[in-house]
């Protein structure tokens, strides 16, 4: 790969972003190569968790406006939709996704952290969708940003191009923790860790129930809820959880096959 390393660590799965020279932008290559990742990731399900992080001074700044400048608008449709694969290729995995941010995400960067499942910044981290400063308004950063933190504050963001740090990401619900940047690596694999003594299987059924049910009406929410953790209830692995906790033991996951 030309813009990505990889490493994997017992169930965790590392991703770190390697475009230095533009401060890890989402170019159209990079945005193939970490598509093809996670879903190689997703496929032989040896990883429950996947740390994504940057290299360098930032963690992601964006959409590489070389590439939009150059492009014929054909050519941008393409880049962007490009994006949107891998925005669903997140959110449809069953591994869980940990945003690991040191320096600034913006624009497109802010948007993968908040399709990110989870974030873990350092007390560095700067955080904003500044595209309006360049005449672009980030108007696909916006329906993820705007997602996790509140109408007011998303808008102020979108419109002054401010950065906001990452007390106020967290203050925000854009991210989880605040860390001073020597412990940024621990933090996030302590909260991996934490992910990792679960059930893939059942990870990925509660993944799927998370997102659909949270924009639905309440009642109706409830309803699919309801289905979901019934046939939840008989999957071999909430058998063998329930088992183990009535015998005082750890479960043994079925983590490789996957039970529909």
């Amino acid at each position: 790969m030309d813009f990505l390393s990889f490493t994997q660590k017992d169930n965790i799965a590392y991703v770190t972003l390697e475009n230095p020279k533009e401060f890890n932008a989402l170019s159209l290559k990079l945005m193939e190569e970490l598509t093809g990742l996670l879903e190689e990731i997703e496929n032989k399900r040896e990883a429950k968790v996947i740390i994504i992080e940057g290299a360098e001074k930032a963690f992601c700044a964006g959409h590489s406006l070389k590439e939009v400048e150059t492009k014929t608008e054909e050519e941008v449709m393409e880049l962007f939709r490009t994006c949107e694969t891998l925005m669903k290729k997140i959110r449809d995995i069953p591994q869980i996704v940990i945003s690991k941010v040191e320096g600034v995400a913006v624009a497109a960067g802010s948007q993968l952290v908040a399709i990110s499942d989870l974030a873990v910044a350092s007390e560095k981290a700067r955080f904003g969708v500044p595209g309006i400063n360049s005449g672009l308004f980030c108007s696909t950063p916006a329906v993820f940003v705007s997602r996790n933190i509140g109408r007011k504050k998303a808008a102020e963001l979108l419109f002054t191009g401010n950065l906001m740090s990452a007390e106020e990401a967290l203050d925000n619900g854009l991210i989880n923790k605040v860390v001073p940047s020597a412990e940024l690596d621990e933090a996030t694999d302590n909260l991996a860790k934490d992910i990792t003594k679960q059930s893939l299987n059942i990870l990925e059924i509660g993944k799927k129930q998370f997102y659909k049910q949270i924009n639905m009406e309440d009642f109706e929410a409830l309803d699919y809820s309801t289905e979901v953790i019934v046939k939840n209830s008989k999957h071999p692995d909430t058998v063998e959880g329930i088992r183990s906790f009535f015998e005082k033991r750890k479960p043994v996951w079925d983590d490789i096959s996957k039970t529909d």
